[in-house]
C-alpha cells in the first residue's frame, strides 16, 4: 500500500514521501496482525541472511513467555539469544526507562556529563572483576569488541591479535577478522591482516584425540604459545576469548584453561580480552563467566544481558588501559544513550536484588542433569554441556563418529516451536541446541522444555 501511494505521489507531483507516510498514518495499522505483518517482512525487511525466520509475530511478552498475534503461547528459552536475562520486560528496567523518557533521551554522552551515564558507568565498576573500572559505552558487541582492540592498540603500541577457532565476536569486519567460527565469515574479506588462530578447549571435539578435560586444556594452552611464537611477528597486542563460547556451540572451557592461558600472556607481556557478551550477566550462574576460572582480564565487553533488551555495550578496562586513546581516536554518537544506561542501571540492581546469577547456576544444574538423562535414551544427543543457563545439546548421526545432525537440530527446532516452546540452534555445523532462558524462567516452565525436547527427540529419531 505504501508503495503504490509513493508511486501515486510522484505522479502527481508531491512529495513522494510525505504522501505515503500521511496516508499511511490515517488509516489503523494492523501491529498485531500475524498474516500481515509476516508479509511486510517478506517485501520491507532484509531477511535473507536468515536461514529461516520463525513464524512467529511477537505481539507480547513478559517474563520467559511471549505471545504471538494470533494469541499462540511460547515458552521463551532462546531469550532473544541470550539478551533479556532479566526477563521480557521487568517491571523495575521498565520503570527506570519510563522515568528517564521524562528527562533526557540523547544528549550526545561523550560530550556533555548525564548523571544516569555516570551512575551506570559507576554500577559496572561495581561488577566488574578486579581492577576494571573505566568503561566506554557502545551501542552493540561488535563495537565494543572493537573499542577492546583499539584500547589494546592504543596501550601496547603493537597489532596482532591471537583469537580461537569456533569463536565469534561480531559481524563488522573487525570483528570477524578475530572471529573462528568460519560458517559466519563467508563472502566477507578481506580480512584484517595479524590475527592468529589457536584450538578452542572444545573437550567433546579436540583436535588432539583426548578424553580428558585437563589435557585438553593443557594442549589448547601450549597452542597458544605456538601461535605467539610461530603464527604471530612478535607484535602480540591481545589475546581475545569467550569465557564460554556461545555461536561455536556452547562450549565450556576445563577449569584450568585460562590460568594456563594467563600464565602465557602475562610472561610476553600481552593482554587478555574477555567477551562476555553473550556470557555475562548471570548466565553461567556467576555475573560474568570468567569469574568461574580463577583469572582477571585486563579488558572486558559486555553487551546483550547488560540492559534486558535495550541496546548498550560496555568495554571496561584498567584506567591505565581505558585513558591511552587520544582526542579524536574514538567516539559513539549513540553510545552511553541515557535511556540504555537507565535501563542497565535498574538491571544491575535486579540481578543483585533477585540473585539471578545463583538461580542461574541451580536451575542450570538441575536442567543439565535431565539433560543428560535424557543423553542416556536418546541416541541422537551426542554431549550435553554449559554452565547456569547457557546449555548446549550437541546432536550426532553417529556417536562413534560424532558426525554432526545438522538437518536433524533443524527439525528438532522446528517441532519444538510447533510444541509452544523456542529454542536455539548454533555451532559451526549448526548442529548444537542452544538452551539459554531469561534467568527468571520457573522450575516447571524448565520442566516443561526439557518434556518436549523429549517427545521431539523420539520423533525425530
Amino acid at each position: 500500500m505504501v508503495v503504490q501511494e509513493k508511486q501515486q505521489g510522484q505522479r502527481q507531483g508531491n512529495p513522494p514521501l510525505a504522501v505515503g507516510r500521511i496516508e499511511s498514518l490515517s488509516e489503523p495499522s494492523p501491529v498485531h496482525d500475524h498474516d500481515a505483518t509476516i508479509a511486510k517482512y517478506r517485501e520491507f525487511v532484509t531477511t535473507s541472511f536468515v536461514a529461516a525466520v520463525e513464524p512467529i509475530v511477537v505481539a507480547r511478552a513478559e517474563g520467559a513467555t511471549i505471545w504471538d498475534a494470533d494469541g499462540t503461547e511460547y515458552l521463551d528459552c532462546f531469550g532473544g539469544i541470550a539478551v533479556v536475562n532479566a526477563g521480557h520486560r521487568h517491571p523495575k528496567v521498565i520503570a527506570a526507562v519510563r522515568a528517564q523518557l521524562d528527562q533526557v533521551v540523547h544528549a550526545a554522552s561523550y560530550l556533555y556529563h548525564v548523571p544516569v551515564v555516570a551512575d551506570c558507568a559507576e554500577a559496572v565498576a561495581g561488577i566488574a572483576p578486579g581492577a576494571l573500572t573505566k568503561t566506554f559505552f557502545g551501542n552493540s558487541g561488535a563495537e565494543g569488541i572493537e573499542t577492546a582492540m583499539r584500547l589494546a592498540k592504543a596501550y601496547t603500541g603493537r597489532s596482532e591479535f591471537i583469537t580461537l577457532t569456533h569463536s565469534f565476536h561480531g559481524r563488522t569486519n573487525a570483528t570477524l577478522s578475530i572471529t573462528g567460527n568460519k560458517a559466519r565469515k563467508t563472502r566477507g574479506g578481506p580480512y584484517l591482516p595479524g590475527i592468529a588462530f589457536a584450538p578452542a578447549p572444545y573437550v567433546y571435539r579436540n583436535p588432539f584425540g583426548a578424553d580428558d578435560p585437563e589435557e585438553v586444556a593443557a594442549r589448547c594452552a601450549e597452542m597458544i604459545e605456538w601461535a605467539i611464537t610461530y603464527q604471530s611477528s612478535g607484535d602480540v597486542a591481545a589475546f581475545i576469548a569467550e569465557p564460554v563460547m556461545g555461536e561455536g556451540g556452547i562450549l565450556v572451557p576445563p577449569p584450568s584453561y585460562f590460568r594456563r592461558v594467563k600464565e602465557i600472556l602475562d610472561r610476553h607481556g600481552i593482554l587478555f580480552i574477555a567477551d562476555e557478551v553473550q556470557s555475562g550477566f548471570g548466565r553461567t550462574g556467576k555475573m560474568f563467566a570468567i569469574e568461574h576460572y580463577g583469572v582477571e582480564p585486563d579488558i572486558m565487553v559486555m553487551a546483550k544481558g547488560i540492559a534486558d533488551g535495550f541496546p548498550l555495550s560496555a568495554t571496561v578496562a584498567r584506567p591505565d588501559i581505558a585513558d591511552g586513546l587520544r582526542p579524536g581516536e574514538h567516539l559513539s554518537t549513540f553510545g552511553g544513550n541515557p535511556v540504555c544506561c537507565a535501563a542497565a542501571l535498574a538491571n544491575i540492581g535486579v540481578m543483585r536484588d533477585e540473585r539471578l546469577p545463583e538461580e542461574s547456576a541451580r536451575k542450570g544444574t538441575r536442567t543439565l542433569a535431565r539433560l543428560r538423562d535424557l543423553a542416556e535414551r536418546h541416541q541422537l544427543i551426542g554431549d550435553v554441556r554449559g554452565l547456569g543457563l547457557m546449555i548446549g545439546v550437541e546432536l550426532v548421526t553417529d556417536r562413534a563418529t560424532k558426525e554432526p545432525a545438522a538437518k536433524q537440530a533443524a527439525e528438532v527446532r522446528r517441532r519444538c516451536r510447533e510444541a509452544g516452546v523456542i529454542v536455539g540452534v548454533g555451532g559451526q555445523t549448526g548442529n548444537v541446541l542452544r538452551i539459554q532462558p531469561p534467568l527468571v524462567i520457573a522450575d516447571d516452565e524448565l520442566d516443561r522444555a526439557v518434556d518436549v525436547l523429549d517427545e521431539v527427540l523420539a520423533g525425530v529419531a
